[in-house]
């Protein structure tokens, strides 16, 4: 399931995420890398325990708590916190095939979480760069992304991904991981489909209708028996 949301940042949000993060000294962006994804890794990092990254983190996490789309594709139970990266064409930026970490710990918080799906949170436009897609591999074959600043994209945090090198112009984004309260991806899956279906019933009959209602109904009792809190 690859399922991007649009508008998660206004464009004033991210201008000024933007702004605050210019002022900022980055790092090798292998400080948060596995042993063997750092192999491929070539990119840059705001530290994950700065104050800035911490402040950014929250109000992306608040952001998306205000995202009908996100909730309902993700039923996130753990949330891990935001990360901030930039891939700088002068500098050869790239970050070759990998999967994420099953597992991501936070030492700040103690939070330890199963990494169900990774998220990316574009904030550059895609004319500021050239390359930068996130290419991620599932059984229906290869997927570029480069969303719009402000967009992110969900995508299996199982899938073997990568980013292609930037040749023009600087990328920038956050990206962090989720657990989910429904573990299963097919289940997943096919709540987020009757979910869809059921906001395009309510648009047309209104959400006192007898099947709107009994499908709701439905919608929260497959939760019920999957989900794991």
């Amino acid at each position: 399931m690859l399922i991007c949301v649009p508008e998660v940042l206004s464009k004033a949000d991210v201008a000024d995420f933007r702004r605050v993060m210019d002022g900022c000294a980055w790092e090798d962006g292998r400080s948060t890398a596995g042993a063997q994804s750092a192999l491929g890794k070539r990119n840059e990092q705001l530290s994950a325990d700065s104050e800035v990254a911490r402040k950014l983190g929250h109000r992306v996490l608040s952001a998306l708590s205000a995202s009908p789309r996100f909730i309902s594709a993700a039923i996130p139970l753990q949330i891990f916190p935001p990360l901030f990266n930039r891939y700088a064409a002068a500098d050869d930026h790239h970050f070759g095939i990998h999967v994420d970490n099953a597992v991501r710990g936070d030492p700040l918080t103690g939070l330890r979480i199963r990494t169900d799906l990774s998220v990316t949170l574009f904030l550059s436009e895609p004319e500021e760069y050239d390359g930068g897609e996130l290419v991620v591999e599932d059984l229906y074959g290869s997927h570029e992304i480069k969303l719009s600043a402000g967009d992110l994209v969900l995508y299996p945090a199982s899938s073997l991904h990568l980013v292609t090198p930037v040749t023009r112009g600087t990328r920038v984004a956050s990206f962090f991981w989720l657990q989910s309260m429904v573990r299963d991806a097919h289940a997943r899956s096919l709540i987020f489909d009757l979910d869809t279906a059921i906001q395009a019933l309510v648009e047309r009959l209104g959400r006192d209708d007898p099947e709107t209602v009994k499908l709701t109904g439905i919608y929260h009792n497959l939760i019920r028996t999957w989900a794991e809190v």
